[in-house]
């Protein structure tokens, strides 16, 4: 199962640089890196990023995170996967560019 993270551009950069990463400012506040699956992700990034134009959405294999990856409940508890771990570049599937278009964000064909 394809799991989602939302970064912003910088904090990519970053993570690329880096070749891990303990996620973004909320991550790092919570103690653990925010995930969505494909069924959460829009909203996701309707929520939080709702304005924002140069992301990164990052597809990971969740049952390739092992025991570091929870599923807890969040938003309407609904069960969120959440990473107790650093996130590195080689847990990485793939990465593509998430644009905001007119009617929000505009997601890679397959993904929602």
């Amino acid at each position: 199962m394809m799991i989602y993270k939302i970064f912003r551009r910088s904090e990519w950069d970053d993570f690329t640089i880096a070749g891990r990463t303990l996620g973004a400012p909320v991550d790092l506040t919570d103690g653990y890196i925010h995930l969505s699956t494909a069924a959460q992700v829009a909203e996701t990034a309707a929520k939080h990023f709702s304005d924002q134009s140069d992301l990164v959405l990052v597809a990971v294999d969740a049952s390739a995170l092992g025991e570091a990856l929870k599923w807890e409940p969040s938003r309407g508890g609904a069960l969120f996967p959440h990473l107790y771990r650093p996130l590195f570049l080689t847990d990485v599937i793939w990465d593509k560019s998430l644009p905001l278009g007119v009617a929000g964000h505009i997601f890679p064909e397959g993904v929602i």
